[in-house]
């Protein structure tokens, strides 16, 4: 019986990621579930400290800015819609108070621009090749927040502009931190507002700038995600119901192919043991007050004690937390 299935075989990469290396992920919404299961399990992460971002220029304006650690002001916040927004931040920045919206945007900035410091792995997914350009600040934006298209120039990045505005900052980085590697991926999420042509020829642009970039320079490395989802996967019932979205299982699948990829042996074990422990921890019994759950309880501390013994960095609080306020007064 035939497979009915392409499935990709990816090589184990030379770059290993650790409990160790800070990783900064910057990119798309396919980016923050990425960052979230780094960050679920213990490694030393931050992510989208501008908001998701989806084309290249948008990811060099954010990092240009982190290097020249140029916070932000207020005459850059604009008012519309009732709402003061940013520009160049996601509208989760957004709000009614603009003094507010300036001080939660530079309090993401100044913990970026410290994470940044220490940064050695940089993860960076791209979601489209399209970019709108405000006509009257002369500016490529990273969201429109809604504002009229009239304001706005629609144009495709070209293979080379992407090639160069990338390797430039990336250069840069990499002078001030030696120790840098960067992950490239293109977001499988499909940009339908676009039309499905235009869709391909902006995920072909990206594609096509990245395999440039990765092969100029050699702390550069591409993690096939979207063929993952694409020629791996290849079905509709890996998407959510809005046809454009991964769905949750096609997400872990593509985890699991970035786990195998990056992960040494001794991470991977790692990690089951960190899951094990969240799931204890996020489980909720019918009988919370009785001797075996009690017992259970005292076990996954003494477990978690163990592990915090012997990786002392990793921090555990929430999980303990949460084992703590289910023991019984009697168990305390």
């Amino acid at each position: 019986m035939p497979d009915f299935r392409t499935p990709i075989v990816l090589q184990k990469a030379s770059l290993t990621l650790t409990h160790q290396d800070n990783i900064l992920c910057l990119g798309s919404c396919f980016a923050q579930h990425m960052a979230q299961r780094l960050h679920d399990l213990k490694f030393s992460s931050l992510s989208n400290p501008f908001g998701i971002s989806y084309h290249p220029l948008a990811i060099v304006k954010s990092l240009k800015r982190l290097l020249a650690n140029e916070v932000y002001r207020s005459e850059e916040l604009f008012l519309h819609q009732g709402l003061w927004h940013s520009f160049d931040h996601h509208s989760h920045f957004s709000g009614i108070d603009r003094a507010a919206v300036l001080q939660k945007i530079n309090d993401h900035f100044q913990k970026a621009q410290q994470f940044l410091q220490q940064t050695n792995r940089l993860l960076i997914t791209l979601g489209t090749a399209q970019v709108f350009h405000h006509l009257e600040t002369a500016n490529d934006v990273a969201n429109c927040h809604k504002v009229p298209g009239a304001a706005f120039r629609k144009t495709r990045l070209s293979v080379a502009t992407i090639v160069a505005e990338l390797q430039a900052i990336l250069s840069q980085l990499k002078i001030q931190f030696p120790a840098l590697e960067v992950i490239f991926s293109v977001s499988p999420i499909r940009h339908l507002r676009d039309g499905h042509i235009e869709n391909q020829r902006s995920k072909a642009t990206l594609i096509l700038a990245l395999d440039q970039l990765c092969e100029q320079l050699n702390f550069a490395h591409y993690f096939p995600a979207y063929e993952i989802l694409l020629d791996d996967l290849r079905d509709y019932r890996f998407y959510e119901a809005d046809m454009a979205h991964p769905s949750a299982v096609a997400i872990s699948y593509v985890w699991e192919q970035f786990s195998e990829c990056y992960f040494s042996k001794p991470t991977t074990a790692l990690n089951r043991e960190i899951t094990a422990l969240r799931r204890a921890a996020l489980h909720r019994a019918l009988h919370p007050n009785s001797i075996p759950h009690q017992d259970f309880l005292q076990q996954q501390l003494s477990s978690l004690t163990q592990l915090q013994q012997r990786f002392p960095a990793l921090n555990f609080s929430e999980e303990e937390k949460r084992f703590r306020q289910q023991l019984s007064k009697s168990a305390k």
